[in-house]
């Protein structure tokens, strides 16, 4: 089973048990951390990574990027409601400068001559 995500700069994908799963990159950059793991993989367009560890694993655009998720089935629940949390975020950040478009100007004060 493969998932493809495609992701914005600086989003993340949270892998919690994905030892054996396979991350692919098709372009851009990721960053990725393994749970009680020294090291920081970085991988570019081409490169794969298999999550050798158990545990959490962390994987973050550093430019836009589309990721490949192949293998282990259940990380597919978990990717599925990250992209509802990019989604929230969205709607949030748009209601707000909704809100702010819509607040009156701040009162300007001329002095009395």
């Amino acid at each position: 089973m493969a998932r493809t995500l495609t992701l914005a700069r600086r989003d993340r994908v949270e892998l919690p048990n994905g030892r054996g799963a396979t991350l692919r990159v098709a372009r851009g950059r990721l960053w990725v951390t393994q749970e009680d793991d020294r090291r920081d993989i970085v991988l570019h367009g081409g490169d794969s990574f298999t999550v050798e560890r158990p545990g959490l694993t962390i994987a973050e655009a550093q430019d836009d990027a589309t990721l490949v998720v192949v293998g282990n089935p259940r990380l597919s629940a978990r990717i599925g409601t990250l992209k509802r949390r990019r989604v929230i975020r969205w709607l949030r950040r748009q209601l707000s400068r909704i809100a702010s478009a819509l607040r009156p100007p701040p009162r300007s004060y001329v002095p009395y001559v």
